[in-house]
Order: C-alpha cells, then structure tokens, then sequence
C-alpha cells in the first residue's frame, strides 16, 4: 500500500526506502513489543493463545509489500530473540526460532502480495490475512511434521499449539482486515 501511495506522488527512490524502513522499524519494534505486554498481562501462555507477534508481521505485509514483508517476517522474531536473551528470557525459545522464522516469513510475504491492490481495493485486506494466515500456520504444521525426527518439536505438541491459538487467529483474521482498510482510506485520502 505505502510503496503504490508514494509512487502516485511521485516520491523518489530515497524517500521511498526511508519511509518504508521507518514503517519496518516500527513493526518489527511492535513485533517485539506486543508479545512482551501480552506476557505480562496474560501469563507465558499468552503468546501461544493470542499470537501477538502475528498481528504486527500481518499488518506490514499489507503495509508494505511482498519484499519489505518477507524481511519483516525474518527481523521480527530474531530480534525479539536477541533482545529478550540479552536480558535473559529468550522469546521465541531457540527451539521455535527457525519455525517462527518460516511461519512469519509466510505470513508477512502472503500478505505483502495483496499489499499493492489494498489501496485500489480495501476489501482484499480480508482475503490477504486470511490466505497468509492459514497458509503461515499449514507451513509451521507440515514443517513440524517434515522434521519431527530431528527436532526436539513434535508434531502433537504443536499441533495443541495450533489449536490454542485459533482464537487468537480468529480475531486477527476478523479485525486486522478493518484496521488496514482504515489505513489505506487515510493514505489514500491524504
């Protein structure tokens, strides 16, 4: 959505690249941010239930598109990683890292490709998170399931995960489609 706004405007490559990498900065801050208050509030099992890292991940796809979305997809857990190891309670645990990694990155470049025809058609933000949604959480499965012999991540477990989180999910896919079809009216308004 950003990148179709400033090329109708006629912005330069510089000020582009600036401006998407503010938004990137932001969302991967949320990304890291958003799980720590929901830890906070809800307890360690808040993250599994409400999938708070999700929703920033979602949001800059459709913000920014299939490119800046997958790099935000990979940024977001690994620096909540580094961050939250530094002071000593690693989130993501390094176990889930990789499969957040994926998962995210699915997400975010799922999402990204719908990011472009949001501002011309705000009711693809529905189809957009739905899509990355469901095909972000069948790749986390099938990669459990594919690796389940070297990883110390069964499938059982995960898929009790899964499950726990389809409210979470749920709510994501339902509201997030709202708040970006708010966003692309501003932008496209302004």
């Amino acid at each position: 959505m950003i990148e179709s706004v400033l090329t109708r405007r006629g912005a330069s490559v510089k000020k582009k690249v600036t401006i998407k990498t503010l938004v990137s900065v932001a969302i991967i801050a949320s990304a890291v941010l958003l799980p720590q208050l929901v830890h906070l509030t809800t307890g360690a099992a808040g993250g599994v239930k409400w999938l708070p890292m999700y929703l920033p991940v979602l949001l800059g796809g459709c913000l920014l598109g299939f490119k800046w979305g997958l790099l935000i997809g990979i940024l977001s857990p690994v620096t909540s990683f580094l961050i939250t190891s530094a002071l000593g309670s690693p989130m993501p645990a390094l176990t889930r890292l990789p499969y957040m990694i994926v998962e995210l990155m699915v997400f975010a470049s799922v999402s990204g490709l719908f990011g472009g025809k949001i501002i011309d058609n705000k009711w693809l933000a529905f189809p957009a998170i739905l899509l990355a949604a469901v095909l972000g959480r069948a790749v986390f499965l099938l990669m459990t399931f594919a690796l389940e012999s070297v990883s110390p991540l069964s499938f059982a477990t995960v898929w009790a995960q899964v499950t726990e989180g389809l409210l979470g999910l749920l709510l994501q896919v339902v509201l997030l489609p709202f708040v970006v079809m708010l966003l692309a009216s501003l932008m496209k308004k302004n």
